[in-house]
């Protein structure tokens, strides 16, 4: 086990901002974390790696407890926080040979430093200052000091915030590389970074897990028995003759020919029947699925 979350609460305040939640993440996973603004990421993050004491619960990777003094855990663990702290005033090789002295890599750093830089597209942009890099750019130099001491662990609060699409895309290429070899948890408001990165979702509302599953498991499970259908005939048709076939609950028209049929069974068989009788032709029927932006919105609206 890589990565254990054991009943993590904590209060600000009397607010709480996580409530017993739990998980594991095994060695070659990458799970993206998932919730609106205030449920509660960025402070598992922060305890995960460390930064932040828990009012109760524990943080465990590869076995061992992480806390503020346990220095050789925290070494397991490479972390970007939301807000990226970085030295304007530095270079960029100049930033990431300090982050290697303090990981006292010795005789690695110049080899790390270099593999760093050629890792996460640093090369032509090394010998400037941090602060003339663009956000994108400064994004890749948080995610390679978060690298550099080769952790077996990284997580990463928002790390593709600012890039453009073809930055976002190296960096996907480079999350994928890392998480066959190690344990990936990231944040993300990007829905096309799960499809396009994560095995597993997690989703936190109120600092409580509401779905840990796959994205397709989670489709599933939130919307089991659950039916629309997209239908369009090659001429207008009633909406309420629709409405009147058994099972169907609701009916919305997008035109007078094309129709959102939704029902608790699969209804595409009564609707070629209901077509025959009509004496109409089927164009087009496809049976729908909800987004994950959909089962997102509907699993963090609750309560």
């Amino acid at each position: 086990m890589s990565l254990s979350i054991h009943h993590l609460t904590k209060y600000y305040g009397k607010q709480a901002a996580l409530a017993d939640v739990s998980f594991n993440l095994h060695e070659g996973e990458i799970a993206g974390f998932l919730g609106p603004n205030g449920a509660g990421k960025s402070t598992l993050m922060k305890i995960a790696t460390g930064y932040l004491a828990a009012n109760d619960g524990y943080v465990e990777v590869n076995g061992q407890r992480v806390d503020e003094m346990n220095v050789e855990v925290r070494r397991m663990i490479g972390y970007l926080p939301e807000h990226n702290p970085l030295y304007p005033d530095l270079y960029v090789k100049e930033y990431l040979r300090f982050v290697a002295g303090m990981y006292h890599l010795g005789r690695q750093t110049k080899l790390r430093v270099d593999e760093m830089i050629e890792r996460t597209g640093l090369t032509h942009e090394y010998k400037k200052r941090i602060g003339e890099l663009s956000k994108g750019y400064r994004q890749r130099v948080g995610l390679a000091q978060a690298l550099i001491h080769n952790p077996n662990v990284l997580i990463l609060d928002e790390p593709t915030t600012g890039l453009d699409p073809n930055q976002l895309e190296e960096i996907r290429q480079l999350i994928r590389e890392i998480g066959e070899e190690k344990t990936v948890l990231f944040s993300t408001h990007i829905m096309q970074e799960v499809k396009a990165l994560c095995q597993r979702v997690i989703i936190i509302h109120q600092g409580r897990i509401v779905a840990d599953e796959t994205e397709q498991g989670i489709l599933k499970s939130v919307h089991k028995e659950h039916y629309v259908v997209s239908i369009e005939f090659d001429r207008p048709v009633d909406e309420n003759s629709l409405r009147k076939i058994a099972d169907v609950i609701h009916v919305q028209t997008i035109s007078p020919a094309l129709f959102h049929v939704e029902s608790m069974v699969d209804v595409r068989a009564a609707l070629f029947r209901f077509a025959v009788d009509e004496g109409c032709i089927i164009l087009t029927l496809k049976q729908q699925e909800r987004s994950m932006e959909e089962v997102f919105k509907e699993l963090t609206l609750k309560g």
